[in-house]
């Protein structure tokens, strides 16, 4: 019950401190102070078969007496539902990091980590990581950066009419704060919310047109495609 709670007063948070900008109804934000709630990755269960979906997670927590209070797909994923980069999880690396040239969103650099260590939520670029791997509990490569100490990404186009369902996590101290868009937008509109609305300076895309949120307290659970990586807080 205490970390419903606190998911949904994250969330009321916003909604006051945001004021008119939340008006247009563009985007869905949560909170999570990483000082009172404990962020997990999710992939797999015992035997191996990715979740793919919210509810089979969730299924598989209750089995555990725990529940689902908070999930949002956690970055970019092959056919098999692995992860394109570094995947850490309970300290331990599963995936390594990726700092290949291609095409696609993930390749468009800089990319970036979102990373959770004793110290707190991070977001860098990609080639920073090895330098601060040390002591980290959690971590999911994705790209592009959206932000990058304050600085949006060098190739997005202000008017770009490429529009899409995003999700992404910027970083304030110890909070991590998700988002998903309601309505397709564009990467730069994208990244200016995180910067001017939110007041991040650093933050990463996580994915399009498969963006998910699972929020009891928002009465929402998403399904568009199975997912690979899955972020969460579950209690107890």
């Amino acid at each position: 019950m205490r970390r419903r709670l606190a998911l949904l007063l994250g969330v009321l948070l916003f909604a006051g401190l945001a004021g008119l900008a939340a008006a247009d109804q563009r985007f869905t934000v949560v909170k999570i102070d990483l000082r009172k709630e404990r962020l997990e990755l999710f992939l797999r269960d015992d035997a191996g078969v990715p979740f793919k979906r919210f509810d089979r997670l969730d299924a598989w927590l209750k089995e555990r007496g725990r529940q689902l209070g908070f999930a949002m797909n956690a970055g970019m994923y092959h056919e098999d539902f692995s992860p394109v980069g570094l995947l850490v999880r309970g300290g331990r690396e599963e995936s390594p990091l990726n700092l290949a040239d291609g095409a696609g969103n993930f390749f468009l650099k800089p990319n970036g980590v979102f990373l959770v260590s004793d110290a707190g939520p991070r977001v860098v670029e990609s080639s920073e990581y090895p330098a601060l791997a040390k002591g980290v509990r959690l971590a999911t490569q994705s790209g592009p950066l959206l932000l990058r100490r304050g600085v949006v990404h060098p190739a997005f186009i202000p008017h770009s009419d490429s529009r899409k369902i995003r999700n992404g996590v910027g970083v304030i101290g110890h909070t991590a704060i998700f988002v998903i868009s309601d309505v397709p937008v564009n990467f730069h509109e994208f990244a200016l919310y995180f910067r001017d609305v939110l007041h991040c300076r650093d933050a990463l895309y996580l994915d399009g047109t498969v963006s998910a949120l699972h929020s009891p307290s928002l009465h929402r659970s998403d399904f568009v495609r199975e997912l690979g990586p899955i972020l969460g807080v579950a209690s107890p």
